[in-house]
């Protein structure tokens, strides 16, 4: 099984003063503004690719971690994920140096050793985790909340 979905970018307009917008095949972003402000300011209206990202590796992750619950019979009840993306100057330019992971789940039955084990293996399994192992420090609190 393979699944291919896509986004696309409008840009316009040079560096600072340049306006995007990004949309998804879904729907679900259709022309989300996005620009220099809404990255490296105090633009709150728009996105920017950082929080795209956690977004995308937060519910992978939530996925993931629930899936693995699944296998070994065991059933989440919630699971409430964070990724904070930090973005950070590399000489002359930037790169992503580190995704904060915060885990916040309801699952009966199962004591924190165990809940722990499945969660790091589903940090490292996860498909986002696998695409962004070039981040250098991508970490990970779970919490189990009964």
């Amino acid at each position: 099984m393979a699944a291919e979905k896509s986004a696309s970018v409008h840009w316009q307009g040079a560096g600072k003063e340049g306006k995007g917008e990004i949309s998804t095949e879904t729907g679900a972003l259709n022309k989300a503004p996005y620009g220099f402000a809404s990255r490296f300011g105090d633009d709150r209206k728009a996105t920017n690719p950082e929080e795209i990202l956690g977004a995308a590796h937060a519910a992978c992750f939530a996925m993931a971690f629930s899936f693995a619950c699944d296998a070994e019979g065991i059933k989440t009840e919630t699971v409430d994920t964070t990724a904070k993306v930090r973005l950070a100057k590399d000489g002359d330019a930037f790169k992503i140096d580190r995704i904060a992971l915060t885990l916040n789940a309801k699952v009966p039955g199962i004591d924190d050793a165990k809940f722990q084990s499945i969660a790091a293996a589903a940090k490292a399994n996860c498909p986002l985790s696998k695409a962004l192992a070039s981040v250098p420090e991508i970490s990970l609190v779970a919490t189990l909340s009964n």
